[in-house]
């Protein structure tokens, strides 16, 4: 299979970026990004004889540039400025630095060049009252969203994001035409097929993923906990629970989505892929000590499964499955389970006197207490 014809350079570069990090062999990586080890060992060959230039099918703009005077220096970065206009001084400084150019100035200088030309927008950072937390490794923990609405001359657009815990490393950017929970697995398939499988993702709970309060469970997550996927979803009215994906948001939103009148969601996507290779492989992030997420993140060692695993529960379980209307009859009862889980087994194991925690696969999705 070809390389996807939308953004060749952008998955040649992240082919590049993954084989160099000796995690999967060669065959691996080939069968995740659907070419032969004829094609991966062509890429990395002209990689390694003319760096990421050689990956492109067209001339690129030359990273390092002959300047002589400080104001061919100014101008410069006044260049890259509007390449990147929500970039500031301390990001420009390190793609200056990473991109091997010749003293490059202080990030407090080119702070004081942006506002000079009038190109420095200051953004009073949010208010922060919660505890930050980051996951240990790579994989460890996936957090998903919607980001918008927004207009298109077509119609709306519903802009899907996933993003690694540990790396901010994005995984899916897509421009969807809605958040129904058939649209959110076939991306997701798409992802997971590249870079494996997390132990467990963050969610919302809104449409596709959750539903109410008594019933947080939908058969979208009922299928990420089929593949081995723990289920979490944040605090109800509490979005700085997924702090690292709100201020993605923002980010895509000053750099991508303020820039320009949209036709299509073509047109979006097209904007959407080549800034994510922008965003994961040079734009460095604060959060990392301005490393570039690609720099933090490896693809899972966990593949997405031909077919899903069958359902065991332990020895002394009691097993029912799941009727219409999300019920189960146990001990002369009907309990209301999820409509998630509708003809789905469930496993139901004693943990104290008249009180069942109740298991979908390995995940615990609620408890029965038989004296209420």
């Amino acid at each position: 299979m070809p390389w996807r014809e939308v953004t060749p350079v952008s998955e040649r570069t992240e082919f590049i970026a993954f084989a160099n990090q000796d995690e999967l062999t060669m065959s691996a990586l080939c069968r995740r990004f659907g070419v032969s080890r004829k094609t991966g060992y062509k890429w990395l060959r002209r990689a390694r004889d003319a760096g990421l230039a050689g990956l492109a099918d067209r001339p690129r703009r030359p990273l390092r540039s002959p300047l002589r005077t400080d104001r061919d220096v100014e101008a410069f970065i006044c260049a890259l400025r509007g390449e990147h206009p929500a970039w500031g001084g301390r990001k420009l400084h390190h793609l200056l630095r990473n991109d091997g150019f010749p003293s490059p100035p202080a990030p407090s200088t080119i702070t004081g060049i942006l506002r000079r030309n009038g190109l420095l927008t200051p953004e009073r950072p949010p208010p922060r009252d919660w505890q930050r937390f980051e996951e240990t490794s790579p994989n460890g923990l996936w957090q998903m969203d919607f980001k918008g609405p927004f207009a298109t001359a077509e119609g709306r657009c519903h802009a899907l994001t996933v993003l690694d815990d540990h790396s901010r490393f994005n995984l899916c950017l897509a421009a969807c035409a809605n958040q129904q929970g058939q649209t959110v697995r076939a991306q997701l398939t798409s992802v997971m097929q590249r870079y494996g499988l997390p132990d467990r993702m963050l969610m919302d709970n809104g449409s596709p993923w959750g539903s109410d309060a008594f019933h947080q469970h939908t058969w979208f997550t009922a299928w990420l906990i089929r593949l081995g996927v723990a289920v979490s979803h944040g605090r109800p009215y509490h979005p700085q629970t997924q702090g690292k994906e709100e201020r993605f948001h923002r980010t895509l939103e000053l750099e991508v989505l303020r820039s320009r009148c949209w036709q299509s969601l073509a047109d979006v996507q097209c904007a959407f892929d080549a800034w994510r290779t922008v965003y994961n492989l040079l734009r460095p992030h604060e959060s990392l000590a301005q490393a570039t997420p690609a720099s933090r993140y490896r693809p899972s060692p966990r593949p997405f499964p031909a077919t899903l695993p069958p359902i065991e529960y332990a020895p002394g379980d009691e097993v029912r499955k799941v009727q219409q209307k999300g019920l189960i009859h146990f001990r002369g009862r009907e309990i209301l389970i999820s409509r998630a889980f509708i003809g789905e087994p469930v496993g139901l194991r004693p943990v104290g006197d008249s009180i069942w925690d109740v298991y979908y696969c390995y995940q615990q999705i609620g408890q029965i207490d038989l004296t209420r």
